[in-house]
């Protein structure tokens, strides 16, 4: 773990080696103090036949005032530069670590909980900065204090010294003991703390639901469980440090007792000198005091262990996705560069995917077909058809298990994922929103975006309905996860940044089931109308959301179970027409006994409202691509 964790001290090495230098010139310098003050009492108080030695006083006295001036500048010395590298220290592994998690596929996420990545992140790296921080403090300071006064007691007495021998593994004994038994539970309190972030972090993403569902008191009652969970294993981790520092007092309080009982016959009987009694006394504090810093540093050490050890998880972690595989194309000049996405065709050459490599099935089958550029494919299915899973595979969101997918020609470990991800454009049914204005939010589409181009795209996406009634129009304040819009709200902001990537493919999710049909309709309109070059792939559960479609692909337990045309598949599957029907049911549009449709009484207003819609958005898309080509004449 260490070894690992090393490298991120880059850049504070420095700072670590002068820190350190620090530490055990202080603990050097104090234990030169009791020996200096040994002999003024000794040969300055007691010299010249006991009437005192003013001057050898006075000299040593200034000597201590240096040392001591030299231990208080050498300490803050040390305590600064422990700050300086633990900080940086704890800055580098948060920035790695979060690097890293940038790094992972959704499978690789899937390997650790949000709040366990949060609390590795926050609480595990706090903990082991302070370890560094700490150590170059205590666990230099402690060694070099107990060496340096057991050598200088043994000058002074080697025979009282020989208390050491019974003190000295008895300590030993109980560090050993209690951390043999302490580190286990440190594992656990940080799995409880994991525990208790998850509960937090639900309930409040999730608050709207608590209180809907009137749970406040069943959500007080999961956080009370989790956070006495949390307090038992602390009480238990650290119950071991309670337990520990009495019975070291105990053990302190014996051994001074038996060093004054033994030294004061040893003065009495002339075989030690008064001042010397004096000074042994505070050299065997002192060793007991650094034994009893040792100790506390390696419980510390050994919470920090297991939390360095979680960081090394993430940190060891392997994308599953890289662009390992990605190639170079080969320019006229002849020199190599990243091969770009050229158009949005797609082709699926017998795909088979599955979650996880172990899982029995599959969840996606056998999936063939091809797609030109510019094609409307819609996709339908019931619930856990796999239809999102199968979109996801065409930016590489996950990687297919067997089988090729292909976009624009080539395979898509043959792009790298910035180039493929930047050519496709997802909008998901749980659209996200960041914390920030209207307009920061657009941006993520194009960080270049001007006003009129966002103003443009949202009027395609009908944002500009409901964005023009807000006071600050595009500089109003989005909270966190767009906590303060409609779901529907959320959806369209969401396509109108898509429209400002200006994808080769552009995948919606179930992206306008929180919207009217109407609206449904009018940005599917402009959607053809702008991006005829753009292949649009719609994964919808209304029949009228796709039925205009070039195909339309219907899933079944991770296979296709039909492809075609509306019409085609009205003859053809049973499950398209079974839905068809069901929706229809209410007179838009019936089947005849024979699977052939025919209009309902409602079936011209319906379709004369979607032509005029057509026509309305065919006129927003003109203006849109205007503003999008005096855009990017202007970024040029």
């Amino acid at each position: 773990m260490i070894r690992k964790l090393a490298p991120y001290t880059k850049g504070y090495r420095v700072y670590i080696l002068l820190g350190i230098l620090c530490s055990a010139g202080e603990a050097v310098l104090e234990l030169m103090l009791p020996k200096a003050m040994s002999n003024i009492v000794d040969y300055g108080i007691g010299g010249n036949g006991g009437a005192g030695d003013r001057s050898y006083i006075l000299t040593m006295g200034l000597k201590m005032v240096l040392m001591a001036l030299i231990c208080l500048a050498l300490g803050v010395g040390a305590a600064a530069l422990a700050a300086k590298a633990g900080m940086g220290f704890g800055a580098n592994v948060r920035d790695a670590e979060y690097r890293q998690v940038q790094r992972f596929s959704f499978s690789n996420i899937e390997h650790f909980s949000t709040a366990s990545l949060i609390t590795r992140l926050t609480n595990d790296v706090s903990s082991v900065q302070m370890t560094l921080m700490m150590g170059m403090r205590m666990l230099v300071r402690a060694p070099v204090m107990l060496i340096t006064a057991l050598v200088m007691a043994l000058r002074i007495s080697l025979q009282l010294s020989q208390i050491f021998l019974v003190i000295l593994p008895l300590l030993a004994l109980m560090v050993f003991i209690i951390l043999r038994y302490v580190g286990p539970f440190f594992t656990s309190l940080q799995k409880a703390t994991d525990g208790l972030n998850l509960v937090v972090q639900e309930d409040l993403n999730a608050i709207r639901v608590v209180k809907s569902f009137v749970r406040e008191d069943r959500e007080k009652e999961k956080f009370f469980q989790r956070s006495e969970t949390l307090r038992q294993t602390a009480e238990r981790a650290f119950g071991f440090v309670v337990t520990f520092i009495p019975m070291v007092n105990l053990i302190m309080g014996g051994t001074i007792v038996s060093i004054m009982w033994l030294g004061g016959h040893y003065v009495a009987g002339g075989q030690m000198l008064s001042g010397d009694l004096l000074a042994f006394f505070t050299y065997a504090s002192e060793i007991l005091m650094a034994l009893m810093m040792v100790a506390m540093v390696m419980m510390v050490l050994t919470r920090s262990i297991a939390c360095g050890k979680r960081i090394v998880e993430v940190l060891e972690e392997q994308p599953e996705i890289t662009d390992d595989d990605a190639v170079k194309e080969i320019t006229g000049d002849g020199t190599k560069r990243e091969l770009t996405l050229s158009d949005g065709s797609i082709r699926f050459d017998h795909v088979y995917f599955k979650y996880h490599p172990d899982s029995a099935e599959w969840n996606l089958t056998d999936i063939d077909f091809s797609i030109a550029s510019g094609m409307t494919v819609g996709i339908l299915g019931g619930t856990g058809s796999a239809k999102s899973t199968l979109v996801s595979l065409i930016p590489r969101l996950y990687e297919a298990t067997e089988g090729a997918v292909y976009v624009g020609g080539h395979n898509v470990k043959d792009y790298t994922m910035e180039t493929l991800r930047e050519g496709c454009a997802m909008v998901l049914q749980k659209n996200t929103l960041f914390s920030g204005t209207i307009r920061d939010n657009l941006r993520w589409g194009d960080e270049n975006a001007t006003d009129q181009e966002m103003e443009a795209a949202c009027r395609m996406a009908c944002a500009d309905e409901f964005i023009d009634g807000f006071p600050k129009g595009y500089d109003t304040w989005i909270e966190q996860g767009g906590s303060n819009v409609s779901g529907g709200q959320k959806q369209r902001l969401c396509i109108a940044r898509a429209l400002l990537r200006r994808p080769k493919i552009l995948i919606l999710d179930d992206s306008t089931s929180a919207v009217d049909t109407k609206t449904d309709a009018k940005i599917r309109a402009g959607l053809a109308a702008y991006l005829p070059e753009t292949t649009k792939l719609i994964i919808a559960q209304r029949i009228a959301s796709v039925q205009d479609a070039d195909r339309i692909i219907v899933m079944e337990g991770g296979r296709i179970a039909a492809m075609g045309t509306h019409e085609e598949l009205l003859e053809t599957s049973e499950i398209y027409r079974e839905t068809f029907t069901s929706q229809n049911k209410m007179g838009e549009e019936t089947v005849d006994g024979d699977g052939s449709p025919h209009a309902g009484n409602d079936a011209p207003a319906a379709r004369e409202t979607v032509d005029a819609d057509r026509q309305t958005a065919e006129e927003l898309a003109h203006a849109f691509e205007t503003t999008m080509q005096e855009g990017g004449e202007a970024h040029e």
